[in-house]
């Protein structure tokens, strides 16, 4: 479900003009913590960096796919992403979105959460 759920969110948001930058960027966080992965990484028209987390439920139950983004999570997506950034000359302007899936229901959550 979750190749599929990427893939749709992909088509999401590239029909919206965002080009896509990289797929499921993973770091290491070291042999005892966790680091972390950042589905989709894309650049929007406006040259934002965007890093996004993909979610999908079946049902919105408990909550649906956005609530199970969690502190944690989010604290393993800004680990990743500024691992990321931290490769480029100079880092261009970013945010962290969200694509819910619920069932067939598609939601896009731009700057769903921010690094701080």
């Amino acid at each position: 479900m979750g190749d599929a759920a990427e893939a749709r969110a992909l088509a999401h948001l590239q029909a919206q003009g965002l080009r896509l930058v990289r797929r499921n960027y993973r770091v290491a966080a070291g042999p005892r913590a966790r680091g972390g992965e950042v589905d989709l990484i894309l650049r929007d028209r406006d040259g934002t960096l965007v890093f996004v987390e993909v979610r999908a439920r079946a049902a919105a139950t408990h909550g649906g796919a956005a609530a199970s983004i969690g502190a944690a999570k989010q604290r393993r997506l800004v680990f990743a992403a500024q691992h990321f950034l931290a490769a480029l000359p100079t880092p261009p302007p970013c945010r962290f979105d969200v694509v819910a899936i619920d069932g067939d229901r598609l939601e896009w959550l731009r700057g769903a959460f921010d690094a701080a």
